[in-house]
């Protein structure tokens, strides 16, 4: 297909999905702009609050194919347009009475390859005798979500591109608003998610830790510094407020599980927002005339986003209909 040549290209919103869109675009030649009426990545976004796990065979074991298969691009992405990721893989681990559920996703998953005490250990010295068995993915990374965001807005500042409060004129419009597009796009839902930061000085982990928890699946990520976030709760609300007491309390009990140091684990903060989604829970591109949604990410904003602007960058130029592309209304 030939080029199709665009003279200015607006991007509304700097969360994740807008940032990402504006710099896969301007890294191929198009002239772009970007306005956020917060003026750029903060509290108010979803993606402020994410764990920033590149993890995409953990991810199979509950979401649909193409997680697994176009989360594959995520990691080289952030590294070639960030350069923060982490590739320290993922161990994924469970209590001996919960022996059953890591067979479970073992069996869901690839990519992986079971460890015994003595190598869990030779991982994390700290996690030494607490568990018998395990399944570490190697291949996957992490990153820290907000010094990758504001990378990414240092970079494209650097290219003579800044976050405005306002929207600006251009012949395409990107609406990257995640929730707030629910006035365009009926079908968008929220799906809450909540997150505490903590401070254990008494344990080191060296890559993320999921646990197998029965009531709530942990992750627990370091951030280095003795600083750890905690999060993988996921309930069916559009609410924006704080976290719950009840949140807060079991995501600290399943870190007590993973180790007891974290009961003595200082709080730093606590966090949470709504998801946006589509009732599948997968991102979805949609053209209407002169405006393109790119949206739905779910609990996939930093896994997904690498490929979601790949496919909008590839339509742009070529007039293609990629996979995740639902709607063409000229």
């Amino acid at each position: 297909m030939s080029r199709v040549h665009i003279p200015r290209i607006h991007i509304l919103g700097a969360g994740v999905m807008g940032l990402v869109v504006a710099s896969e675009l301007a890294s191929r030649g198009h002239a772009v702009t970007i306005s956020d009426p917060a003026g750029g990545p903060g509290p108010h976004a979803c993606s402020w609050w994410a764990g920033g796990m590149l993890a995409p065979h953990c991810e199979a074991e509950a979401a649909e194919e193409p997680v697994e298969r176009l989360g594959d691009e995520a990691a080289a992405w952030w590294q070639a347009h960030t350069g923060l990721v982490s590739q320290a893989g993922t161990l994924v681990l469970a209590d001996p009475r919960d022996r059953g559920d890591l067979t479970r996703f073992a069996r869901l998953t690839r990519q992986h390859r079971r460890l015994g005490a003595d190598e869990i250990a030779a991982l994390e010295p700290d996690l030494a005798t607490r568990f018998r068995a395990g399944l570490y993915f190697e291949t996957e990374a992490h990153l820290a979500p907000r010094a990758a965001l504001a990378e990414l807005v240092r970079r494209l500042a650097g290219q003579g591109i800044t976050v405005t409060s306002e929207p600006q004129a251009a012949a395409l419009t990107i609406d990257c608003r995640g929730l707030a597009a629910r006035d365009r796009l009926p079908d968008l839902r929220g799906v809450r998610g909540e997150m505490v930061l903590i401070r254990c000085e008494g344990v080191t982990l060296s890559r993320p830790v999921r646990l197998l928890h029965p009531r709530i699946p942990l992750y627990i990520v370091p951030r280095g510094d003795g600083y750890f976030m905690l999060g993988a709760t996921m309930i069916e609300s559009g609410h924006r407020g704080p976290v719950t007491l009840r949140s807060m309390m079991e995501l600290m009990a399943a870190a007590w599980t993973l180790h007891p140091g974290f009961g003595e684990a200082e709080l730093i903060a606590t966090g949470a927002d709504a998801r946006p989604a589509f009732p599948d829970n997968l991102p979805r591109l949609r053209r209407r005339g002169d405006v393109i949604f790119a949206n739905g990410l779910y609990r996939h904003g930093f896994l997904l986003s690498p490929a979601v602007a790949r496919m909008l960058a590839e339509h742009i130029e070529t007039g293609s209909q990629p996979e995740l592309m639902d709607e063409v209304i000229p």
